[in-house]
């Protein structure tokens, strides 16, 4: 089946965006290991395990802190479907540009919240912010992957690097050269967002906005081409 790219599109699945997006995923991770108590907040499968150990533990204060993170995250995913629905059509104002906007929002905040008790605070808007990227950027030049969770991304490379060795198909090799760009882009913000993070704490997560304002402005800019 051939994958269509609609114009609107063209700019939200390039490469370009999708390296932008994979280093906002990694240096976020970092950030919130180092500055928010050593959790992770792209990924809800550790919270999952945890939560469910809590369970086991007893240890109900635990139990919520991790429920409160889960929820964060799902209705990240459910208010980007909503907005999705209701501005896709929009003509000079995109419905990813909205997606964007919020997510810069949610990090300035993010910004001001002191390191310690409002930790669980700062994590769950985290986990709202991960959530509303992994769902408004799904592929990027046609193929399905994940800015924030890279398991699928790993064995997406692994898979298309054997396919090009058994069959030598050059289709195979640009998309393994893909997946190995978002999956370097990643490693890196998590190189520099632990730099960041420790020299400016928890101020560092503002440095993070620039790069998702340049995608705004991108995004902007080829919708205004249409």
């Amino acid at each position: 089946m051939i994958i269509k790219v609609s114009k609107e599109d063209k700019m939200s699945e390039s490469l370009l965006i999708g390296m932008l997006l994979a280093f906002v995923g990694g240096y976020l991770d970092i950030y919130s290991y180092l500055a928010r108590g050593k959790v992770f907040a792209n990924t809800q499968t550790g919270n999952l395990v945890l939560l469910g150990y809590n369970i086991a533990q007893g240890d109900m204060k635990k139990v919520i802190y991790y429920l409160l993170s889960i929820s964060a995250f799902i209705v990240g995913v459910w208010l980007a479907k909503i907005i999705e629905h209701k501005f896709k059509g929009g003509k000079y104002f995109y419905w990813l540009h909205m997606i964007l906007v919020i997510e810069i929002s949610t990090l300035f905040m993010v910004m001001l919240i002191p390191e310690g008790a409002f930790n669980v605070l700062a994590n769950m808007m985290l986990s709202f912010v991960c959530a509303m990227q992994v769902q408004s950027f799904r592929k990027v030049n046609g193929k399905a992957y994940s800015t924030v969770m890279f398991t699928g991304n790993l064995k997406n490379l692994a898979e298309q690097a054997s396919h090009y060795y058994i069959t030598k198909e050059t289709e195979a090799l640009e998309a393994s050269l893909i997946y190995l760009s978002i999956i370097v882009m990643f490693v890196m913000g998590g190189w520099l967002g632990a730099l960041t993070t420790i020299e400016y704490h928890v101020k560092a997560v503002g440095l993070i906005n620039i790069v998702l304002a340049i995608v705004l402005i991108l995004l902007y800019q080829e919708k205004r081409k249409i």
